[in-house]
């Protein structure tokens, strides 16, 4: 299984098998939560006007782009994707993403994959829960 002290030294190895784990994590900004509803067009009131902590409701795919990055340096084609969106993330919270890879099948000049992801905040709270089917190309 792939640990997460691995991850970092093997980005975009071909060597990909069911059973190995990508982890990231990432505390999202108040003006990433802006300048991504700029971008989208997602400005709902939750995400522009911080509560009385100062914070901002982080959108769901805003979150869900920690998953993106791992599948990105691994060079994965996403087909299809799925997320359940548990609990709200707000500016400031840490969510960790643990990305496991739950089949690796060698094809015709690809990988096909498929993915279960957990997003945990700061608190081990679960957050956001997804799965994907794709490929990496060889």
């Amino acid at each position: 299984m792939m640990k997460w002290t691995e991850y970092q030294s093997c980005k975009g190895e071909r060597s990909l098998k069911t059973g190995d784990v990508y982890t990231w994590k990432r505390t999202f900004t108040n003006e990433e939560v802006l300048e991504f509803g700029r971008i989208s067009g997602d400005q709902g009131r939750h995400h522009v006007e911080p509560d009385e902590e100062g914070r901002l409701m982080v959108q769901g795919l805003l979150t869900a782009t920690i998953g993106t990055k791992i599948g990105g340096d691994l060079h994965y084609i996403a087909r299809d994707m799925a997320n359940e969106f548990l609990r709200p993330v707000f500016t400031g919270d840490t969510i960790t993403c643990d990305v496991s890879l739950e089949k690796v099948v060698q094809a015709d000049g690809h990988k096909k994959v498929e993915m279960k992801s957990v997003y945990r905040n700061q608190k081990g709270k679960e957050v956001l829960i997804g799965s994907s089917h794709g490929i990496i190309r060889d």
